[in-house]
This record gives C-alpha cells, structure tokens and sequence, in this order.
C-alpha cells in the first residue's frame, strides 16, 4: 500500500468523528433533498444531517484540531445551510457546497487563534536544482509495511505534522487524502483552481513525507530510496 493509501488511513484515525462507525439510513438524492429542506421537511434535515454530519465534524476536527471549535464550527454550517438553502443555484453538488461551508468556516476559527508553522517550510522540503530536479531524493515510504506505518509513534508525528501544516495546507490535504473528494471538487470547496489546488496539496504532502523521514533517520528506521510524487 502506497503512502497516500496509508498516511490518508492514519489521518482517518487522527480526525475520526464521534459518531464514526454508526449505521446512517438511506437518504434521497441532492436534488430531492435541497426540495425538502426548501419545503420545510423535517425529514429532509434529518437525511441531511445523516448524509453529511459525520463528515463535516471531522473535516471541521482535522482543521481546527480542537472538538470544542468543531462542535462550534459544525453547528454553524448546518445552520447556515438552512437558512440560505434558497439561495442554492446548484452549480456545484450539494456536498461540495456544503464542504466549502464548512471549509470557510473551520479557517476562520483557526485564523482567530493565529495558529502558524512551527518549522520553517524550507527545512523540510527538498531542494531543487536549476533544471527542477530534486537535489536530495523524498524519502518514499510506498513500499513499506502498512503496519509500519499505523504504529502509534508515526500516527503521533503524522498528526503533530498535520497540526504544524497551515490551515490552507490542511485542509487540501484532508479533503483529498482523507475524505477523498475528486480533486475538481475540491478545488471548488476551498475557492481555488485546479493547479492551485494541486500545488498546495504537493507542498502538503511533501511536508508530512518529510516529518516522517526526520522520524525514520531519528528512530534507525531505513530510509527508502524514491522522490516525490
């Protein structure tokens, strides 16, 4: 299993929500659901918040890494939706609405906390040389074991690493690595273009790759040969 497969498991993990695990009940289509809630349907908010509940807590976790704020941010977001359900133009899903809601919302927080890197973006990520080319290989750990890579120490330094990631970087890489929106999609929940998107979510990763090959070196562990994706 590859390191996106792995590191998107343990950031799962790190990020999952209380009501993880619960059984939801079939709910209809967006287009069925949006009808409901512009008629009032109590149902319709129930099949709502059985839809996207769950996911919003814990996109609005893995921002804001506090359950308080999450608790705080997810309320805000439903209640946002219900109120401005009119103004829905469908341009995009429902979800996708809804997680650029929930998105906004979740910065915000953090901005309020004036929550910054840790560790200088350039001590952690390669070098390149004039032509482009990595003058130091990433350390690709794809053909680890995936045990490895669940061990309670690296699942603690993936998650300090999330944390040290700034909000905009955070949450393109929990939108794509751990609830796995197509990357169009997410680029429309965050407000951003296709490339931008896919610039943030490498710089994301290359960050997170490079905590875990500081671990290895520190810990023995065998640094495996590759560069990055």
């Amino acid at each position: 299993m590859g390191i996106r497969q792995s590191a998107r498991r343990i950031l799962s993990r790190l990020t999952a929500s209380k009501s993880a695990g619960a059984q939801s009940p079939a709910v209809p289509a967006d287009d069925l659901l949006v009808a409901g809630l512009r008629a009032g349907d109590p149902e319709a908010v129930e099949s709502l918040l059985a839809r996207y509940e769950a996911r919003i807590y814990r996109l609005a976790l893995g921002i804001t890494r506090n359950s308080a704020d999450a608790e705080e941010v997810c309320q805000d977001v439903f209640l946002n939706v219900f109120r401005n359900i009119e103004g829905f133009e469908g341009k995009s899903s429902l979800g996708t609405w809804i997680y650029r809601i929930a998105t906004n919302a979740a910065l915000m927080k953090v901005r309020g906390k004036s929550r910054s890197l840790e560790v200088p973006w350039d001590e952690v990520l390669p070098r390149f040389s004039q032509e482009g080319s990595h003058l130091t290989p990433v350390p690709d750990w794809s053909k680890d074991p995936e045990a490895a890579l669940l061990q309670t120490e690296l699942r603690t330094v993936l998650g300090q690493a999330l944390e040290d990631l700034p909000g905009e970087y955070r949450a393109v890489v929990l939108l794509r690595d751990v609830e796995g929106l197509p990357t169009d999609e997410a680029a429309n929940a965050l407000g951003l273009t296709v490339p931008a998107l896919k610039a943030r979510l490498h710089r994301g990763r290359l960050f997170l790759r490079g905590r875990l090959g500081e671990y290895a070196e520190t810990h023995g562990r065998p640094t495996p040969k590759g560069t990055a994706e």
